[in-house]
């Protein structure tokens, strides 16, 4: 990571840390039963009794408590009590249980579908000015994450192979769908961490009904795969990755458009994919149209063809913004233990 980009990673967290210091669990509560979140809150609630901490309260405070520099269940529950007394309600016992159990009650389904919906509403406001050349641009990219020492975890993610079993903690993969106009995380999956980039391709398909004819994906070389980017042109969304180490890219070839800069047609794999059956893979075009531009010492390739609407410096510039995930996911990543 550049300098630039470490000094804007750096006042990014403490434009959160500042605004989180202001914010307190019945502020997220106000967010999640508002006009604008109160009938898909209510939508996902699953069924409950009247507690101390019903699932909006304990999500309000999970939220707030992701926040905290002191992550504790203990500082998330005296906030809450507080808050409490603060607003003339009667006094509460000010012990972790109750709120641990509470917790584990909550159902991913109602924290993944807010996150989910609450991201697409965040995406839907922005301004016009921040679009890219009118058009909608989603950041892709994967992470690892140490988990938390439990059973269920042990059985289902894989430790490091430098650990003795049963001793490390359990790794997993991310990859999230983040909108760069806003930052809004749009969707994410998660599976086993099995090494650098392993499963990143399985988990990208899991996420991309986030993408919608007419926007722009924006990854690393990891994802410029033939079968991924044949479905995104399918779908009507254009990509930008950097070449796959694994390709040659030869400019004396295809149709030049410019310096370093040709329209080209990559052959369909003869080899097919483990996931894929025989009949996705008969379906797949047999050749897909793509642009090769070398700006900066580095190769990229899009779906983005016309030159003339589009120079490569414009491309460029565009896939230096890629850069942005790599915040977005340092920032993702603050979970409490």
């Amino acid at each position: 990571m550049d300098r630039k980009a470490r000094s804007e990673l750096h006042q990014r967290r403490s434009s959160i840390a500042r605004r989180s210091e202001s914010s307190q669990a019945v502020d997220f509560f106000n967010v999640l039963t508002s006009e604008e979140l109160l009938q898909t809150t209510e939508a996902l609630l699953p069924a409950h009794r009247q507690r101390l901490y019903p699932p909006t309260v304990t999500l309000s405070m999970f939220m707030r408590q992701t926040l905290e520099a002191d992550g504790s269940c203990q500082k998330a529950v005296n906030g809450w009590a507080a808050q409490r007394a603060a607003d003339g309600l009667h006094a509460c016992s000010v012990r972790t249980g109750g709120y641990g159990r509470a917790r584990q009650r909550l159902p991913l389904q109602m924290v993944s579908g807010l996150a989910r919906h609450t991201g697409e509403l965040l995406s839907q406001k922005a301004h016009p000015h921040w679009l890219w050349r009118g058009r909608a641009v989603k950041l892709v990219d994967g992470t690892g994450l140490s988990m938390p020492d439990t059973p269920e975890n042990q059985a289902v993610y894989p430790q490091p192979s430098t650990q003795a079993r049963g001793v490390g903690f359990p790794l997993a993969r991310l990859v999230m769908v983040i909108c760069l106009a806003t930052g809004a995380a749009l969707d994410a999956a998660i599976g086993p961490h099995l090494g650098k980039g392993s499963g990143e391709l399985g988990l990208v398909r899991q996420v991309l009904g986030s993408l919608r004819a007419g926007d722009v994906m924006l990854a690393d070389a990891l994802y410029c795969n033939y079968f991924l980017i044949a479905t995104l042109m399918a779908a009507g969304v254009d990509v930008l990755f950097e070449q796959n180490g694994s390709r040659i890219t030869d400019f004396r070839r295809g149709r030049s458009v410019g310096k370093r800069d040709h329209i080209v047609h990559w052959p369909k794999p003869k080899a097919r994919p483990p996931w894929m059956t025989p009949e996705q893979y008969a379906d797949a075009p047999d050749e897909l149209e793509l642009r090769e531009c070398k700006v900066h010492h580095q190769v990229l390739v899009t779906t983005l063809r016309n030159h003339r609407h589009i120079r490569k410096d414009a491309l460029s510039q565009l896939y230096a913004r890629r850069w942005q995930v790599e915040l977005d996911l340092a920032l993702e990543k603050r979970i409490p233990c």
